[in-house]
Order: structure tokens, then sequence, then C-alpha cells
């Protein structure tokens, strides 16, 4: 089973209110969850941010993964190193897959095509 650290909406329409809760990966975003570790309101001035960091601690050497704005608290908190703050890869559009394999020497059907056999006089 794979679990995540994600957020769960559970606020009121055009009131959000979050809880960062421990889930699996195949539970709905407002599913079921395992665990609660924290809230998150963004209505507030400032924002708060209410974190179980002994819980999460407890999650992370568990495997669980946290998901992408999870994460910018963890690192926000100290939770986690700045390093873990990877940029996801995206796909290259085409212009670059062709100016990657015009610099690489040649385009891409001819670098799958096979070289003709050197044949002697006979």
């Amino acid at each position: 089973m794979s679990v995540k650290i994600r957020l769960r909406r559970i606020g009121a329409k055009k009131h959000p209110f979050y809880r960062l809760v421990v889930a699996d990966t195949r539970s709905p975003r407002d599913g079921k969850f395992i665990e609660i570790l924290g809230t998150y309101d963004p209505m507030t001035e400032p924002v708060k941010l209410n974190l179980d960091e002994e819980k999460i601690k407890a999650w992370l050497l568990k495997g669980a993964r946290p998901s992408d704005t999870a994460r910018a608290f963890l690192i926000g908190r100290g939770l986690l190193p700045k390093e873990s703050a990877k940029k996801r890869p995206t796909k290259p559009t085409k212009a670059e897959s062709a100016a990657a394999a015009a610099k690489a020497g040649g385009s891409e059907a001819g670098a799958l095509a096979p070289a003709a056999p050197a044949t002697e006089g006979a």
C-alpha cells in the first residue's frame, strides 16, 4: 500500500479549509484517510498552518510521500531539506525534441536506419 501526505478540503463553498492527512494514494481527495497531521486555513491573514511535527516525521520515516503542496509546507517548517523541492520533469515540446536530435547529429529517421553493407568489387 502506498500512502501520501496531502491536503483534504473540508471548507464550505467559497471558504476553503484544509486538513493535512495521510491517505492511500488510491482514495479520492476528500475521501477516506488514515490520520490527520494538521490544518491549513488560507482565508486568515496571515494564513494559519498547524502541523503535528512528530506525526509527520513518523510517517515520513514509514515512507509516506508528500504531495507538491504538502512538500512546500514541510520545507517551510524545516521538516524536509530544500533540495527535495525538485521540479517535476516536463515533456519536451516537438521543437525541443527536434533541436536535440539535430544536435545529436542527424534526424531521428536516419539514426534508426541500418547502415548499408560495404561490398567489394566481384
